[in-house]
Formats: C-alpha cells, structure tokens, sequence
C-alpha cells in the first residue's frame, strides 16, 4: 500500500499543493518552518483522522482562512484505490470520507492506513509523562486490533462518566453506592482485556525492539520494557473498593488501566535517568522501526514511515545506515524531511531505490529537478 497522491488547501502555512508521489522514498528538503513537518503531519491525519503534534484540529486551518483540506488517493496491495478526505471547517465538526463517502465514527477508519511517525518529539515517549507512553501503546494496538479499539473508547466513557459521578456526589452532599457500581462494571468489564492485550503485545513486541536497538545504535546493549500496572496485583473490582474512599475525597477515579505506565531499560538502568542522550535517540528510533516490523506482521502489508527531521543527532554512518535499512524490500513507502538539501542529495545519489526530491520554501511545495 502507498500513497499515489497528496493534496492539501490551507493545512497550517500550505495554501495549496498538489503532490504526485514516489512509491519508495519522498523527501522534503528546506529550512526550520518551511512547512516541512506539515506535509507528514497531514498524511498522518490520512491515518489516524487527527494532527499528531496539535490537539485541536481547528488550529490547522490556515491563518485567515475559513477551512483546511486533505485528500490522499491510496494504492492497496490488491490494487484497489482508495482515497480518504479530512475537512475541518471553523465552525463545524470535523468531515473524515472515504470514497466521499462519510464514517459514522472515526475509530472505524483506523487500521486502514496503517502509518509510523519518527519525530524529534519522540524523546517526549522517554521524559514525558505516562499518558504518553499509554498513548504509545494504545496507538500500536489500536492499528490491528480493533476490539482493543472499541474497549478502551467504552472504558475511557465510563471513567469520565464515573468521574462526573463522583464530583457530583460531593457537590450536592449525596451519595448512592449503586449508580456508582454501575460505572465500576463497566470499568472492569473493559480494563480487563486491555491489560491482557498490553501484557500480551510486550511479550511479542520487546524482542523485535531489541534486535532494531542493536541495528541503530550498533551495539550489544539489552533493552527491555516493563509494564507498571496495579491490574498486574489485583482484580480491578478490588482495586476500586480498596481506593473508594480515596476516590471519594478526590473525587476521581484513582485506580485503574488509565494510571498505566512504561519503565524503560537499557542493561537494568531506566533510560530516562542513566541514558545518554545518543542511546535515548537510538531507543525511540528503534521503537518506532520495531512498531513498523509488528504492525507489517499483523496486518498483513508495510506501514507508511514517515521520518521527520531525525538525522541532526545521529552521526553520519548512523544516517547512511538507516536510509539503506529503510530503503530495502522490507519497508515500503517512506517520507523522509531534512534541512540539509546535500546530505539528501548524497544519500539518494547513493541508493538506486525510486525515490523524488521536493524543496518547501514557506509552505510552497515543488519538485526539486536540479
């Protein structure tokens, strides 16, 4: 699967563009906020329906315009074409379609386009908090499994709603065990897999990270993954009646799949506290190219890659290392951003996959002939 062709109408400092692309290797070549990010950031929303830097779609939309745009017409292993359309105007709920025609819920066009993102913000995945690591998670999950999907939407409704439950308790001085029960019921009955299916993926997913850490940092060094959850302990029903009072005087839900975290390692030292930051760059590259390596096994054909601005830290062996990586049979298409036009230039000079050059100069896109 591969994207043919990207058009874009006032997404962020992009007026207009009309790209036909390489089904191997496109990269984008210009200054610090040419616009170079916004490109991977809108094929993104082709896959996940959302920006991956900005939580509000609304603040996408060009300044001084009344909308944004994004249509991308997809190439399927089976040689269907498919094209999927974002609409996001000022004052209206955002329009996702397939084929012009309209989902009924969002979560029903994720996995379609199954897609990796490698960001300078990915050093957040080590020294962020654990939302967003269960971001992490849930993201890679959510891809193939959609059950997993539809269990954390239902548990995140019923958390919110047990939330609202409980501060209205305590402001209006009124308590009822049983309208609470109801929320904790469907707290256990969705949380209960979730933590299943998060132990079960670490199982699978650790050896894969392993072996692209030692491909891109080129050494030996073990990594490893631990999953902190107070499910591991307890049944949740326990859980929720040993933290009730606390819960009450909080008034919020201090327990449960939602205060899940990850801890990660390298040779027994956490990497957020002993790493340096060489093997901190290498653990998040290796992270993503080994979410790519399990998403392909689960689904069935190659992710989308999209690396955005990830050379700057890693020396130039590191660099000429994993464009030939990426550049081989087992990856698909892959969107590549740089400042450095030569070190582009160079390193597609030197492969003799299909690929295409574009220069972004203030949000003007075009091919790069020279």
């Amino acid at each position: 699967m591969y994207l043919q062709e990207l058009k874009l109408n006032n997404f962020k400092n992009c007026a207009a563009a009309d790209l036909s692309l390489s089904e191997k290797i496109n990269c984008f070549v210009g200054l610090n906020a040419a616009g170079k990010t916004n490109i991977l950031d809108s094929i993104y929303y082709l896959a996940f329906c959302k920006s991956y830097f900005s939580l509000t779609d609304k603040q996408n939309i060009k300044h001084g315009e009344e909308f944004f745009a994004i249509h991308g017409d997809f190439h399927f292993d089976n040689e269907e074409l498919h094209t999927f359309s974002c609409v996001q105007k000022s004052n209206v709920k955002k329009s996702f379609k397939c084929d012009k025609k309209e989902y009924e819920r969002l979560a029903d066009h994720i996995g379609k386009v199954p897609l990796v993102m490698i960001s300078p913000y990915d050093n957040d995945l080590i020294n962020g908090g654990s939302d967003l690591r269960r971001k992490f998670i849930d993201g890679v999950i959510s891809q193939f499994d959609a059950s997993y999907l539809n269990a954390l939407l239902n548990y995140n409704k019923a958390l919110l709603q047990r939330n609202k439950q409980l501060k209205s308790f305590s402001e209006n001085r009124f308590w009822d065990s049983t309208l609470l029960e109801m929320w904790n019921m469907q707290l256990v009955q969705n949380a209960t897999p979730i933590n299943q299916k998060r132990k079960e993926f670490l199982e699978e997913f650790v050896p894969v990270f392993q072996k692209y850490y030692e491909i891109v940092s080129g050494t030996n060094e073990k990594v490893s993954i631990v999953y902190n959850s107070t499910l591991n302990e307890k049944l949740y029903d326990v859980l929720l009646a040993e933290s009730l009072e606390h819960d009450r005087f909080s008034t919020y839900t201090n327990v449960g799949i939602h205060k899940d975290d990850l801890v990660f390692h390298i040779d027994n030292h956490t990497v957020k506290q002993f790493a340096s930051q060489g093997q901190q760059k290498s653990f998040v590259v290796a992270i993503k190219l080994a979410q790519f390596d399990f998403n392909y096994k689960k689904i069935g054909h190659k992710p989308i890659l999209l690396l955005d601005d990830i050379f700057d830290k890693l020396d130039d062996n590191r660099v000429s290392q994993l464009v030939k990586l990426v550049g081989n049979n087992h990856f698909g298409q892959v969107f590549i951003t740089d400042t450095q036009r030569q070190r582009i230039k160079y390193l597609m000079d030197n492969t003799i996959v299909n690929h295409r050059i574009f220069k972004v100069e203030k949000g003007v896109i075009t091919l790069d002939n020279e």
